[in-house]
């Protein structure tokens, strides 16, 4: 696996195959040594892994690649999906300034087992001073990997730095996966993902392109997951683990959403028979 993907995005292996495929995103804040060595700490993240089948992780800061072997040893399972093509994405159109503090590393995936069959990621971490630019300027992303792989379902997620005052109100005017419809937004402006009781932000953000895949999700499965409250943290506990809570969704598996058609079929015929 490239060093990149490895950092970026981790392909976990878990054995949900007949179920959903979850999808997740979580700034871990400052992953380094020190946390790898705090026990607690670490046995709450790779809690948060697991629930995942794919996940993205922030802030690894892992300058030796100790971290990401680590996680990889306490993880096991089932491969439900695979690597189409990845890339690094550059800003370099022509009068436009590169305005990402960190390039998006676009990966495509297959996926066999779920209703939607391969789907783009695009992560995203903002510096906050920059945050309503990067995230306008993921619209630019999504022109250059459509017409580079002709891909139709797109997941834009990450730590936006999407709320308070980042990105006050008047901007979202700016924002162009905003004022576009057919971007979706699973994590709305309401929900809190951030640890501090003193705060209350919509800071990590999931976004789709694509209607098959907006089809595809499960109802309700966007969520922001309190790993404070499921495992009985502390304020300060929690901290050591993250300032932020992870966001997540899941996909449909291929048997389900084939289930689900066949029962609205149903349901029409008997209404036509009763009509």
């Amino acid at each position: 696996m490239p060093l990149p993907l490895a950092c970026l995005l981790l392909l976990l292996l878990s054995t949900h195959s007949a179920l959903a495929l979850k999808i997740c995103s979580f700034n871990v804040r400052s992953f380094g040594e020190s946390k790898k060595a705090n026990c607690n700490a670490m046995d709450v993240i790779v809690k948060v892994i697991k629930r995942c089948d794919i996940i993205l992780l922030m802030e690894i800061k892992d300058s030796s690649n100790r971290i990401c072997p680590t996680l990889m040893e306490k993880l096991n399972g089932e491969k439900l999906v695979s690597v189409k093509q990845s890339y690094l994405y550059h800003d370099y159109q022509a009068g436009d300034a590169d305005v990402f503090s960190r390039e998006p590393f676009v990966v495509w995936f297959q996926s066999p087992y779920t209703a939607v069959k391969d789907f783009v990621i695009v992560p995203l971490h903002t510096t906050p001073e920059t945050s309503v630019r990067e995230i306008d300027e993921l619209a630019d992303v999504y022109t250059d990997v459509k017409r580079r792989w002709n891909a139709e379902n797109f997941i834009f997620m990450g730590d936006f730095n999407a709320g308070c005052s980042y990105v006050p109100k008047k901007a979202w005017k700016d924002i162009r996966l905003r004022t576009d419809p057919k971007f979706v937004w699973l994590i709305g402006d309401q929900e809190d993902t951030t640890v501090k009781k003193s705060t209350n932000c919509a800071y990590d953000r999931i976004v789709l392109r694509g209607q098959n895949i907006v089809n595809s999700v499960v109802p309700q499965s966007n969520l922001v997951f309190d790993f404070q409250k499921a495992y009985r943290l502390s304020e300060s506990k929690a901290l050591d683990v993250s300032d932020h809570f992870p966001v997540e969704f899941k996909l449909q598996s291929s048997r389900a959403f084939t289930n689900s058609k066949k029962s609205v079929s149903s349901k029409k015929k008997k209404k036509t028979s009763h009509a």
